[in-house]
């Protein structure tokens, strides 16, 4: 058997109510389990990208792209390794200020791990940091092992392909010039 890759899923589509839950359901169908899931507006208007992370075998990722892409909602869905994108995630954390104050070298851990504080007040401070899971983990792990972390929170994963365009605009301009050489013939 294979080991398990990470691999991130890319759908396309317009804002369609409803069509969150079907796309979960091929995962909940399959028993993957979605690692990360982010939902936005894409560069081009009105259609909306998916953005999935999920850790199987390349053949079962073929497959549920395939399934997905089924969907009359979709427009396009994609996969790739970490090695086709760039990407990113955000975290925050929330700390005490008594405590974070404490740290010896508080600006040193801030520059360490490219954090920025969002907000501080007498109660608490917030950090946020943006990376890769393991760059966003290890700052919890050493705030939470120097001081102790009252909140946490880390988004799904945000990502782009390395290509010029997204892959949807090519294949938009593709059936465009299909209805154009047919509706001239």
């Amino acid at each position: 058997m294979q080991d398990k890759t990470l691999y991130t899923i890319t759908i396309f589509s317009e804002n369609t109510v409803g069509l969150l839950s079907q796309v979960t359901s091929v995962f909940v169908r399959r028993q993957l389990n979605i690692e990360t899931l982010s939902v936005s507006a894409s560069a081009l208007e009105g259609i909306h990208k998916f953005t999935i992370t999920v850790f199987c075998d390349e053949d079962v990722v073929k497959k549920v792209v395939l399934q997905i892409d089924k969907r009359v909602d979709v427009l396009k869905a994609y996969y790739n390794t970490d090695e086709e994108l760039i990407h990113q995630e955000i975290a925050l954390y929330k700390l005490s200020t008594p405590d974070f104050l404490k740290i010896e070298s508080v600006e040193e851990l801030i520059r360490k791990h490219n954090a920025h504080i969002l907000d501080i007040n007498e109660n608490c401070v917030v950090l946020e940091k943006t990376g890769h899971y393991k760059e966003t983990q290890d700052l919890f792990e050493e705030l939470s092992k120097s001081i102790g972390v009252l909140q946490f929170i880390r988004s799904g994963r945000i990502a782009i392909t390395k290509s010029k365009v997204e892959r949807l605009s090519d294949m938009l301009a593709e059936l465009d010039k299909r209805h154009k050489s047919q509706d001239t013939n």
